[in-house]
């Protein structure tokens, strides 16, 4: 396994240590307005402290280290892996929202990691790993690029602000409540 005892540098988005998350902290830490002490242990580190040190420091290492060891299952058929994982922007991105919340909800006490499953393995596995999922055309020793579908650019005038009745070009439709609509305003 990967020493992952070194000091956190907070980074969004890109597959390294993820952000401290204020929502999930001690509500003793909370002073009575609901704000966090400056001296409490889950303060975010910009009121001058550390935060809790993450246990992995990068994605990569959390995959391997704790994600596929844990989560195994039978490829083929209902379920797909790719070994080359870090080559689907998809994966990655829904892979990074896993180990993310993983790193706030295991430091929660009682619950955490019952409410990461619930709220966020048990919605994100079968996506990742199913049959139209990110690996949908690859094997753990088989990468297939993806088709990336295309977007046709669209033509000048197509989103001026002017209603002309066509679904999609124009203001959106006013509700009678006053607030605007994506369809119909019946």
């Amino acid at each position: 396994m990967t020493d992952h005892a070194s000091s956190p540098e907070v980074v969004s988005g890109d597959g390294s240590v993820p952000p401290e998350d204020a929502s999930v902290a001690d509500p003793e830490a909370r002073s009575s307005t609901g704000a966090l002490a400056a001296d409490s242990p889950d303060a975010p580190a910009s009121a001058g402290l550390p935060g809790p040190e993450p246990v992995y420091l990068v994605l990569e290492d959390w995959v391997i280290d704790y994600f596929l060891p844990i989560f195994r299952r039978t490829l083929g058929g209902e379920f797909r892996w790719c070994g080359q994982w870090w080559r689907h922007g998809e994966a990655i991105s829904r892979l990074t929202a896993l180990w993310h919340a993983w790193e706030v909800l295991r430091r929660q006490p009682g619950t955490g990691i019952a409410t990461w499953y619930r709220e966020h393995l048990d919605h994100q596995l079968p996506i990742l790993l199913g049959a139209r999922g990110p690996f949908y055309q690859c094997s753990e020793t088989n990468h297939r690029e993806p088709h990336e579908a295309i977007a046709m650019p669209s033509p000048s005038d197509w989103w001026d602000a002017e209603d002309d009745g066509e679904l999609g070009r124009g203001p959106l439709p006013v509700h009678s409540s006053g607030h605007r609509t994506g369809g119909d305003s019946a």
